[in-house]
């Protein structure tokens, strides 16, 4: 596994459970959130916990595969990352900053995971390695 993939599954189970604890305090109806009277896409508070917190567990686990080195997690963790960022814009008037570092986090996640490059392998087999003469 290279680097870029562990930095991405770490990315990705601690930006999942970031997400899951915003969904539990709106869930909670904490009043640590802005509330928006005429935003676009305004949804109810415990809607949008509901969000969160699938949207984050799916990222957390999807990192958990990610750190085992499957290559459908690679995949699939670019989605929910995508997923997330697109999640925590839409969600930007209710908790701007908590949603500004879930975006930088997604960003990072979505490079190292679209940055990662097989490692070559060398030749095996008596045909393939060059003969001295």
């Amino acid at each position: 596994m290279s680097g870029t993939v562990l930095f991405a599954g770490v990315l990705m189970l601690v930006s999942g459970l970031l997400e899951v604890f915003r969904g539990i305090m709106a869930i909670a109806k904490d009043d640590i959130f802005v509330t928006t009277p005429q935003y676009v896409f305004r949804f109810s508070l415990t809607s949008w916990g509901w969000i969160h917190l699938v949207i984050g567990a799916l990222v957390a686990l999807t990192g958990l595969c990610v750190l085992t080195g499957m290559l459908w997690a690679r995949i699939a963790g670019v989605f929910f990352a995508a997923l997330s960022l697109l999640d925590n814009f839409l969600d930007i008037p209710y908790y701007p900053l908590w949603s500004l570092v879930l975006i930088a986090l997604d960003v990072f996640v979505i490079w190292a995971l679209c940055a990662y490059r097989e490692p070559e392998r060398l030749p095996r087999g008596p045909e393939q390695v060059p003969r001295e003469v």
